[in-house]
């Protein structure tokens, strides 16, 4: 049997290491030093198996774009069609079929749950009929390219726990995030760019915040944390040089820094040292690659008309899917981007219908570029959220305003590409929208078919720390092998 990935981090022949190794070598990219020998024999795969992004077994993604819609989208709205909400518009959800689930403290003390059915209609598209909302017409129009996952399942029901979980497979905070999980198991593609990047930006309806936990390194090596991007005229916070500093007296610097580092390093033997030295290089190499890769000005009308004005608009949810596009395209192995603003609490109808313009046509933009690039068949892109909404109304409720409460017992995403089943929908859900009935895909089971995609056995990609050895998938997950090409 293989043994898994173990934690090299504590394996590591340091004085071994300081007699392989000149650190601060100015252009050498510090990750591909990593070599087997190293090491002193430790439980466990090498971590050049690691670091030079070998994989378990032979991939059929190279990267992620993930698509994170923060707040939660409504399923009824955009992917779940359900008739029978409208027929019986108003009336208490069966108890037969809620089976004492448990509620939010927003609702919890209602004295009834009126259904409510969607406002929006709906239509069948493309080859594989898949049911898609009129808020969604450019997505509607790559149906065919999509795989609609209608069965996910997630255990959380509050958004911190809930989103948490979704980016480390556990609800708690300071667990690696996937992100950082992939970083660490199969490396960078582009040693001039990080190989996980976070994109934030913000739509008008009510938002849930995002925070630097999500994208954390965790218990792994700090070199594997989220590299967030900003809107502002420094992409990347603290990248430039100061007044007065060209790029040889930068390079100059860097070098005698890492000799002196080299010296700490002998005499403490922490590997954290390693780690930064690792990072100031990235920084140094990142300071030629970010503003080339930022730059939305030489891009042709043909991809601006493709992905909307915005895309030139820094920080917006377009410019931000041009830019995963972009990160993607040079070996960018994870691109998060997370958009706010879904919590349909209140006044859904409205919310929903200008978030669902703030991200239709970007995000069918994205898979429809990639496809055209022949990127699409090794990029895996996912779209959704932390958990579902209610079919009943939470607050005010009439026929064109209602709202609608967390429910994490089913919702919809959807994937493309990276080996994925295209034109699709998986699973399935009651009448009621409410209880899955077929093919439920929890949360860890998501992760671990990610993993495989991309060549990784998610029981294998472990990294022991204090006394445990953890994975993404904690100590469940299974793939969800109808989904996968």
């Amino acid at each position: 049997m293989e043994k898994p990935i173990f934690d090299f981090g504590m394996n590591i022949n340091r004085r071994h290491f300081l007699s392989k190794v000149s650190l601060g070598i100015g252009s050498a990219a510090l990750g591909s030093l990593l070599i087997p020998d190293m090491f002193n024999g430790g439980e466990g795969t090498s971590v050049n198996d690691i670091v030079s992004g070998l994989p378990h077994f032979a991939p059929k993604a190279k990267r992620v774009i993930y698509l994170f819609q923060n707040g939660a989208p409504s399923q009824y709205e955009l992917f779940d069609h359900k008739p029978l909400l409208n027929k019986m518009f108003g009336e208490n959800l069966p108890e037969s079929v809620r089976g004492g689930q448990r509620l939010t403290g927003m609702t919890a003390n209602q004295t009834s749950f009126p259904l409510a059915g969607s406002v929006f209609n709906f239509a069948q598209h493309g080859n594989s009929g898949a049911w898609v909302s009129e808020l969604l017409p450019h997505t509607a129009r790559i149906a065919d390219d999509l795989c609609f996952i209608k069965s996910m399942n997630t255990d959380a029901i509050n958004h911190d726990p809930a989103l948490t979980f979704f980016q480390s497979g556990a609800q708690v905070g300071s667990r690696p995030s996937m992100g950082a999980w992939l970083s660490y198991g199969l490396g960078s593609e582009n040693q001039n760019l990080p190989a996980f990047c976070v994109l934030l930006s913000r739509g008008i309806g009510n938002g849930q915040g995002v925070y630097s936990k999500l994208w954390t390194n965790g218990f792994l090596d700090s070199v594997h944390q989220g590299v967030q991007f900003s809107s502002g005229e420094n992409p990347v916070l603290y990248l430039g040089d100061p007044d007065g500093m060209d790029r040889n007296e930068r390079r100059e610097m860097l070098d005698k820094l890492a000799a002196l580092n080299e010296g700490t390093f002998a005499e403490y033997q922490d590997p954290e040292i390693v780690t930064k030295i690792q990072q100031y290089e990235m920084a140094f190499r990142m300071q030629a690659a970010v503003p080339e890769i930022t730059d939305m000005s030489k891009e042709p009308e043909s991809v601006v008309k493709l992905y909307g004005p915005d895309c030139l608009v820094p920080g917006t949810y377009a410019a931000n899917c041009l830019l995963a596009r972009k990160l993607s395209e040079q070996g960018v192995r994870f691109v998060q981007l997370y958009h706010q603003g879904w919590d349909g609490h209140s006044n859904l109808p409205k919310e929903i219908r200008a978030q669902s313009m703030d991200v239709d046509q970007a995000s069918a933009a994205l898979v429809t570029d990639l496809k055209q690039r022949g990127l699409l068949d090794e990029t895996l892109v996912i779209w959704g959220g932390e958990f579902g909404r209610t079919n009943y109304c939470q607050g005010k409720f009439s026929r064109d305003d209602y709202g609608r409460d967390h429910h994490p017992r089913a919702f919809t995403i959807w994937m493309a590409g990276g080996g994925i089943k295209p034109g699709i929908s998986y699973g399935q859900t009651d009448d009621f929208g409410y209880n899955i009935i077929k093919d439920p895909v929890h949360v860890h089971d998501l992760h671990a078919t990610i993993l495989n995609q991309l060549g990784l056995d998610h029981e294998k990609l472990v990294f022991k720390h204090q006394g445990r050895r953890y994975r993404l998938t904690d100590v469940a997950g299974k793939l969800v092998k109808g989904i996968i090409a």
